[in-house]
């Protein structure tokens, strides 16, 4: 009873704590009069209410939370808080069905930004900072996430989290206790933050979008003001603005934490992951750009670098944005651009997919199998940098790369079941599953995912919740042993 009164009390804290951030949006639309007040009004007291409910009667509760609770734990989180979440939308938009809602709320703290909303430039002021609200939060929860929640679970856990960053991030270098490191890497993770909504301004947005566009850019999350999203401004500044910071909040942040305590570069270079990240994301830019000025897409080189640095980057750090209908372009260019969405960005970003070191240490490994075919004597570890990788390092890799592609075989496959035809399906499972937003075809970034089934939809929220919590912490639920401890 314990544990259950345990998970009762956290949901408690995190509902709460959500009705905080409504409060914030309430504040707006009574500034602004934009009509949404009763909707957050409402929204505010009974997320306020419920929460109350499960947290005082929970709190002389001893907390308790085995690795079995807080599976259970992560997983209830993630699906019952978008529930209050929902709850603004609903109000304000009583034909908006609960399902359509939950997906939009979904993407929103997953940082997916598929959106199954039109008509974005009329929505109240406050209904669209909720949704960038949403996706700003769950950007720091992410990483938070990855340093504070996986290690209680032993899915990966401080220790995995160093590991997974050779070179620039060492144990000595990070504040020593969990909470100290997640207090400074939400500071390094505000102050970008508040410089790129400066720098969006200074390039010729508004205030408003100016933070909204931060919000997402930070977060890797994608949402927009506006239907044509950053299409809408047709704005080189813009781009060149959103293209950096999508970089930058595409690599690790503990990388960033430790270059601004030496106030140096030189973790950057040092940091394996990040020159990777750059080099395959850079060097794809140019080749992408050239293959649409061969075809024709574009008069010249320049023009086609500019589209095709920024639509590439956006899709490959999982974020989602979108300046030209890709999905016009000839299919190489953005079937490379999803495929990029799957192991571009770093280990402890806000960034989704395999993650880059995973993808260092798999052809690192292979690379190592091929040697031992041709010296099958020979005792060689494995190494990133002057790091050595363990065994138990390279099989949970394995392991979640093995559970990454069959999760996303079976959801495209239930698409494909549905009547979806198969590049909407690939490309909406491969886009909701690494939470990089729009995909081909019938979810395209001129299109959105309104068009869907009900049944199309609850799959492609599924694979972004699936994603998100980097599969672990939900397939684990179906292996009967787990019920049996």
């Amino acid at each position: 009873m314990n544990v259950i009164a345990t998970i009762i009390h956290i949901l408690g804290v995190v509902t709460m704590g959500s009705s905080g951030l409504m409060a914030t949006c309430l504040l707006t639309s009574l500034i602004a009069q934009d009509g949404a007040q009763t909707a957050f009004l409402l929204a505010t007291a009974l997320t306020l209410l419920v929460g109350a409910i499960m947290f005082f009667p929970t709190i002389s509760t001893p907390k308790i939370v085995s690795r079995q609770a807080g599976f259970l734990l992560v997983s209830i989180t993630w699906s019952l808080l978008p529930v209050f979440c929902t709850l603004p939308l609903l109000f304000y938009m009583p034909k908006l069905s609960f399902l359509d809602a939950y997906f939009e709320v979904v993407s929103g703290l997953t940082t997916t930004g598929a959106t199954i909303l039109s008509g974005l430039d009329h929505l109240p002021m406050s209904i669209n900072l909720w949704r960038h609200e949403l996706n700003w939060i769950a950007g720091m929860g992410i990483i938070i996430f990855a340093v504070a929640i996986l290690p209680i679970l032993g899915v990966g856990g401080m220790q995995l989290y160093i590991a997974e960053t050779p070179g620039s991030v060492k144990e000595s270098e990070l504040p020593p206790r969990i909470a100290q490191t997640a207090k400074a890497l939400w500071l390094v993770y505000a102050g970008i933050s508040v410089l790129c909504i400066i720098a969006l301004k200074l390039a010729g947005m508004s205030w408003f979008d100016a933070i909204c566009h931060a919000f997402a850019a930070m977060s890797l999350g994608g949402f927009s003001t506006h239907d044509n999203s950053v299409g809408y401004f047709n704005s080189v500044p813009i781009e060149v603005v959103l293209t950096i910071f999508q970089l930058v909040a595409a690599i690790n942040f503990a990388t960033h934490f430790i270059a601004i305590k030496k106030r140096s570069y030189r973790p950057y270079v040092e940091d394996m992951e990040a020159r990777a990240f750059l080099a395959l994301v850079l060097t794809s830019c140019l080749m992408t750009a050239a293959v649409l000025y061969r075809d024709g897409t574009y008069d010249n080189y320049f023009t086609a670098l500019r589209h095709a640095t920024f639509n590439l980057v956006t899709i490959a750090t999982d974020c989602g944005f979108a300046s030209q209908d890709f999905n016009q372009w000839p299919i190489f260019v953005p079937m490379w651009m999803l495929f990029l969405s799957c192991l571009s960005a770093s280990s402890g970003s806000t960034g989704g997919g395999i993650r880059m070191i995973r993808t260092i240490i798999l052809m690192k490994q292979a690379r190592l199998e091929l040697f031992k075919f041709i010296h099958p004597n020979s005792v060689r570890p494995l190494r990133i940098g002057d790091a050595i990788i363990n065994n138990k390092i390279v099989t949970s890799v394995t392991g979640f790369i093995f559970l990454y592609f069959i999760s996303i075989v079976i959801l495209v496959f239930l698409l494909l079941f549905s009547g979806l035809d198969f590049v909407s399906a690939l490309s909406a499972i491969i886009a909701c599953f690494n939470n990089a937003g729009p995909g081909l075809n019938q979810v395209g970034p001129a299109t959105n995912y309104a068009s869907l089934s009900d049944f199309q939809t609850i799959v492609c929220t599924f694979a972004m919740l699936l994603g998100r919590v980097q599969i672990f912490s939900i397939v684990i639920l179906f292996v009967p042993e787990f019920w049996k401890k």
